[in-house]
């Protein structure tokens, strides 16, 4: 029996093409001459995850440049790597929560926990907590039962095979939303489930999710997930794309010490690197030139499933919190008037007004500077540029 490996096909544009008026389908088929047992949808809004092949011509992908994700042979992906119309032949890799370093129980508590307190969001409640902002935590999945997200949850979304519930089973997921809502208390949460409980997920699960926030209006995207090493073309793109589409990503920078994860590691993905109660980057956290701000990650207090409390250590931590200064400044700016994208303008007001940790400038620990909620929140005018951004 030919064994059959999951991969990531993504077309050329149509005015890259040779032939401009081929459409993936044709494209596909005239490749690969054995017969493909199943097709997964980049983009599962209409198709379950798993459709059969006599379907690909329904609608898997919309945009500009096509994906497509296939069990195929070795000569399906030799012959769809010479075709002219495909810019990619990827296999169909790993991604994982960004495991957390440690995990006490807590009882329920009316803090406010110390890393929400340490980026000054309740100073910038007196001006906004966020209504209306719609927040996607891209991740294990949410527990929408916890009695601390019934203000907020707005829906989900699995794009976990095994897994068609977007509620949360592995606890990762819930412990992000909690700080996001923590920092942004009247935000519109989200929950799309690309990871399984086990904490992985296919890149092509990922991708699908951030095509649903991008179809679904979006405002700001938690990643607090991860590879060490580059993934796909087919993810950069996605990730491009809904920046372009005006979304903001953000994206945890690795707990292994190392070189910035992916997709924190991405252009158009804001990387956050972890610190401790004295402000020192913590020694787990990832590092490099990606980074562009950090945020309280270590001992962080939030939710678990079941109705609990917990804290965790990992940039996983840190990111939700530059999310939710995301979704507050976003929600304070929303009508301001601007010559650049909303999400370009919220970039450079949170670089623009972090409080800097480390040298002068930019710097690959702490990025900008750790992130300061109420400033990000207050100030009137967004600078026209930032040095050291994109």
């Amino acid at each position: 029996m030919v064994e059959r490996v999951s991969y990531i096909v993504t077309f050329k544009t149509k005015n890259e093409r040779a032939d401009k008026e081929s459409d993936k389908v044709e494209i596909f088929r005239s490749a690969i001459k054995s017969p493909v047992n199943v097709i997964e949808a980049a983009s599962a809004l209409r198709l379950p995850a798993h459709v059969p092949a006599e379907n690909i011509a329904l609608d898997i992908n919309e945009y500009e440049a096509p994906i497509v994700t296939a069990k195929l042979t070795d000569d399906d992906v030799a012959a769809l790597k010479k075709d002219p119309n495909v810019a990619a032949v990827e296999p169909d890799g790993k991604c994982y929560a960004l495991p957390a370093v440690e995990c006490q129980p807590s009882p329920e508590v009316e803090t406010i926990p110390w890393g929400i307190d340490r980026i000054k969001a309740p100073q910038a409640w007196d001006i906004t907590k966020g209504k209306g902002m719609k927040v996607a935590v891209c991740d294990t999945g949410v527990d929408y039962t916890h009695p601390d997200f019934s203000p907020n949850y707005r829906g989900g979304i699995s794009f976990v095979p095994a897994e068609t519930d977007p509620k949360d089973f592995n606890g990762h997921g819930t412990h992000v939303a909690g700080t996001i809502i923590g920092v942004a208390p009247s935000a519109y949460l989200y929950a799309v489930k690309v990871l399984g409980s086990d904490g992985s997920g296919n890149f092509s699960w990922i991708i699908a999710g951030i095509d649903w926030c991008v179809r679904n209006g979006m405002h700001v995207l938690n990643m607090s997930l991860g590879a060490p090493s580059a993934p796909t073309t087919a993810l950069e793109r996605m990730c491009n794309l809904a920046w372009s589409r005006g979304l903001i990503l953000v994206a945890a920078a690795g707990n292994d010490r190392g070189p910035v994860n992916f997709p924190a590691r991405y252009q158009s993905v804001i990387a956050v690197s972890a610190i401790d109660s004295a402000n020192v980057i913590a020694e787990f956290s990832s590092r490099g030139p990606e980074v562009e701000l950090c945020a309280p990650g270590v001992d962080v207090l939030s939710t678990l499933p079941g109705d609990r409390y917990g804290t965790l250590s990992g940039t996983s931590m840190a990111c939700p919190h530059v999310a939710g200064v995301a979704t507050l400044a976003l929600s304070s700016h929303r009508w301001a008037p601007s010559d650049v994208a909303k999400n370009v303008a919220i970039r450079r007001l949170l670089a623009s007004t972090a409080e800097n940790l480390g040298i002068p400038g930019r710097d690959e620990e702490y990025g900008f500077g750790r992130v300061n909620a109420d400033e990000a929140a207050f100030r009137l005018e967004v600078p026209s540029a930032v040095s050291g951004l994109p």
